[in-house]
């Protein structure tokens, strides 16, 4: 039995792939309604956050014998307690990691590395910003940015209730709470950016299935800024489990197992 981490929907593809090829698997995904669509699908699935005691004590109990990393890119958390519960039991890990993508230089779109980075150059930048990188981080760009008189902070994130608390108790207006559930196409996020006026979009470099390029190029056309904070490097201790395909991924579980 192998335990994957499904945190993006094309884990969630991969997860059935390799169901469908004959991998028994139990996906972990962190909210109610991600394992609904799983299970929905066929997967056997368990929900909620697992630090590296929790994973180990979960690996052991249920007598995995693989750990299929298929978290965010930027769930450096995640990757690093999945990596350590493999290593303490002995089980190989594999990860599956999205193809990067190579932006062109262009005059309004601003390349960072962190979500503070990110937040001090919206400040520099004023007028109206969306943030699209999820409530994970959220204090962080509310710190920077809210109560300033020149900055219409809009967020916007999955519609859940742990989103929702954290927008009341950082002071984000209602009116500047935009809880929706992606992908969004280009048509949408166009229509978004008018409807709040916005001027400057900050965004996250999550990969080729991340649907970044929808929004990052309706912005760069409609003349406002984007601030792209890049993918986080990630050290996988010379393990050449690390793969961008299904298949590369699946032959190599297949032959492990």
């Amino acid at each position: 039995m192998i335990l994957m981490l499904c945190g993006t929907s094309d884990a969630r593809e991969l997860a059935l792939s390799l169901s469908r090829q004959g991998l028994p698997l139990k996906a972990s995904v962190v909210t109610s309604s991600a394992a609904e669509r799983l299970e929905e699908a066929g997967i056997a699935t368990r929900a909620g956050r697992l630090d590296r005691t929790a994973m180990i004590s979960l690996l052991r109990e249920g007598g995995y014998r693989a750990v299929v990393d298929g978290s965010h890119p930027f769930a450096l958390e995640a990757h690093a307690n999945a990596m350590d519960a493999a290593a303490a039991l002995g089980l190989p890990y594999f990860r599956y990691e999205r193809q990067r993508l190579i932006y062109d230089s262009h005059p309004r779109l601003i390349l960072v590395h962190s979500y503070e980075e990110a937040a001090c150059k919206a400040k520099t930048l004023k007028g109206s910003v969306m943030l699209t990188t999820g409530g994970k981080t959220l204090e962080v760009f509310a710190r920077e940015l809210l109560g300033d008189p020149d900055i219409r902070l809009t967020v916007r994130l999955l519609p859940c209730l742990e989103n929702m608390e954290k927008c009341l108790a950082l002071g984000i207006e209602q009116r500047n709470i935009i809880a929706l559930q992606g992908p969004f196409s280009r048509e949408l996020n166009e229509a978004l950016f008018r409807q709040y006026g916005t001027q400057v979009m900050i965004t996250k470099e999550s990969g080729a299935e991340g649907s970044v390029d929808e929004k990052l190029y309706a912005a760069l056309d409609m003349g406002l800024y984007v601030i792209l904070i890049m993918r986080p490097g990630m050290s996988y201790g010379g393990s050449g489990n690390v793969f961008d395909s299904f298949d590369g991924l699946t032959d190599a579980v297949r032959a492990a197992l």
